[in-house]
């Protein structure tokens, strides 16, 4: 198998022609009259060609949360978007037969401020389905066209549903809802349509007291119909292989020993995994799901629902350069000996090649905070409730509000101290590496790098800026490295890393970097390629996949 790397461009294939030779060539001839010109030649292609053709806006006035999943459904080119940004949460269909990318127009800088597309049908959840909690997922099976909406519960400890609707006719006739687990995070058809296969996170409460198991659920469709039951498959069998998991790279970050309101808290492995997003094998059957807080990946044999969870490891930055801080005065990459990422990654995707199966990652990272309370109120007004109610928690105040986190594993490695001893060879490496506005800058998780002393001796990030792809046992096949890093900053220069809610370069070089975030497939004419979308502004990576 051949990997060619790339960053939006592709590989230039040159092509060599050249004339068999039969016997020898005779006497060169009197040179010939000089030809008319040629017209000119065209370009070989240096690279993919992506032009935006169509373009729409969601609730514009709060568009956070307004078009985050959507799904295409072939047969009648409709795109299916959730809208979780009002409430009730709705699902919008928007046309996309008759695109006429002339209506779009360019401001001086060359963004498109426009649109030229709209939402056909409001498809109101909580009229057709009784469920008013936020719809985080969304997914269509042409082969039966049904539509499938993951519904949460909107309280932790009580199950989710996915809704299903009959999209045959001219719009969604709902059918009905199946429960779930905890939180339905990612919903996905098999290829053939013949099981539904959802990702439950099961999140915490926001004040911990609360963290219900997460959990796979599988539903099958039977003559186009989803079953009223679902399959549900635990990590319970887990619960005791914690150390083994730990010892491949997964993570495993809670208040275990903790006092939260009064009581020693303890949470097992099957609380702590959090199923993020699912992939399917194309022969359906297997279905790979990420679990992006554990950096780890748990895989299920649909034919039987057995489960396996495999840590994914760690990137070592020793080789690898990246940009650790917001206030270096701009780019600047380096490598750390003592540096690691968590590869945590968020969307996934899976092909086959020569009968064997792979999955590619975004790696973009995750930390888990938790607030118990943020109101806005005098200095130190609520300060003995957050030190009363969680005495390992932090309080915050800043500019009239104040903050009680419950639980974070996130923080600034200039503040390792708070969380345990920093070994002296770390602090000084610190010092040397920029002090506390250079690599101090950097989020990591204090919940890894610890030695046998004790001391943090080793920092670990979240994600690792990169794509990644995996053999089905969990093993590393391919990593971009730090291509999308070092490409992005040669496009964007002072814009590199820019923070999309201060619109400032290299805001984001001390938490993610471009946080790769979706991954699709595709094929345009007989190439295959992995399509990454990525958070921060850089644009789309498209990796080439030889499958030759």
């Amino acid at each position: 198998m051949n990997f060619k790397r790339t960053l939006v461009a592709v590989s230039l294939l040159t092509l060599l022609s050249a004339c068999d030779l039969d016997g020898d060539d005779g006497k060169q001839g009197p040179e010939g009259i000089e030809g008319t010109h040629g017209s000119n030649g065209v370009n070989a292609p240096t690279s993919l060609n992506i032009e935006l053709i169509g373009r729409t806006v969601l609730n514009a006035q709060a568009p956070e949360g307004a078009a985050e999943i959507v799904s295409f459904q072939k047969s009648k080119k409709l795109i299916y978007a959730i809208n979780s940004s009002v409430k009730p949460a709705v699902v919008e269909i928007i046309d996309a037969n008759n695109i006429d990318a002339n209506v779009l127009t360019k401001n001086s800088e060359g963004v498109v401020t426009n649109a030229n597309l709209s939402s056909t049908i409001t498809l109101n959840l909580v009229a057709t389905t009784g469920l008013n909690g936020d719809a985080n997922s969304i997914a269509i099976d042409n082969n039966n066209a049904l539509l499938a909406v993951a519904i949460a519960s909107g309280t932790p400890g009580i199950n989710g549903h996915i809704a299903f609707f009959d999209i045959s006719g001219d719009t969604p006739a709902f059918i009905k809802n199946v429960a779930v687990g905890d939180l339905p995070d990612n919903v996905v058809f098999t290829h053939d349509g013949a099981k539904v296969v959802v990702a439950n996170e099961g999140e915490p409460s926001n004040d911990y007291i609360i963290d219900p198991e997460g959990s796979i659920s599988v539903i099958n469709i039977v003559s186009g119909i989803p079953t009223d039951t679902a399959t549900h498959i635990l990590f319970t069998e887990f619960n005791t292989m914690q150390s083994e998991l730990e010892a491949q790279g997964a993570k495993f970050s809670n208040p275990t020993g903790h006092i939260i309101k009064g009581q020693v808290r303890n949470y097992s492995v099957a609380q702590d995994l959090e199923p993020e997003y699912v992939a399917i094998s194309q022969d359906n059957k297997t279905a790979f799901i990420s679990l992006q807080e554990n950096n780890a990946m748990a895989t299920v044999d649909l034919t039987n629902n057995s489960v396996k969870v495999s840590g994914l490891g760690f990137k070592h930055w020793h080789n690898l350069q990246l940009d650790v801080s917001d206030r270096d005065n701009g780019v600047n990459f380096k490598s750390y000996d003592k540096l690691y990422g968590m590869y945590q990654p968020d969307t996934i995707a899976s092909y086959t090649w020569q009968g064997a199966n792979f999955v590619i990652s975004a790696n973009e990272g995750d930390s888990r905070e938790y607030i118990a309370f943020e109101r806005n109120a005098n200095e130190n007004a609520g300060k003995i409730e957050c030190e009363t109610d969680f005495p390992q928690g932090i309080y915050e105040w800043e500019e009239g509000e104040e903050i009680c986190i419950a639980y974070t594993d996130e923080v600034r490695v200039k503040n390792l101290k708070d969380f345990g001893t920093v070994s002296t060879e770390l602090e000084d490496y610190i010092i040397a590496n920029g002090g506390k506005n250079g690599l101090g800058r950097l989020l990591v998780t204090n919940a890894l790098g610890k030695d046998e002393n004790h001391e943090y001796s080793n920092m670990y990030a979240y994600g690792a800026r990169s794509f990644t792809i995996w053999d089905s046992n969990g093993l590393v096949v391919f990593d971009s490295g730090d291509d999308i890093g070092r490409i992005s900053a040669s496009i964007h220069g002072a814009a590199f890393n820019n923070d999309e809610d201060e619109n400032e370069g290299d805001g984001r070089s001390d938490a993610k970097g471009a946080e790769p975030e979706s991954v699709v497939i595709g094929k345009i004419g007989t190439q295959t390629y992995a399509f990454i979308g990525l958070e921060v502004k850089v644009g789309v990576p498209a990796p080439t996949i030889n499958l030759n």
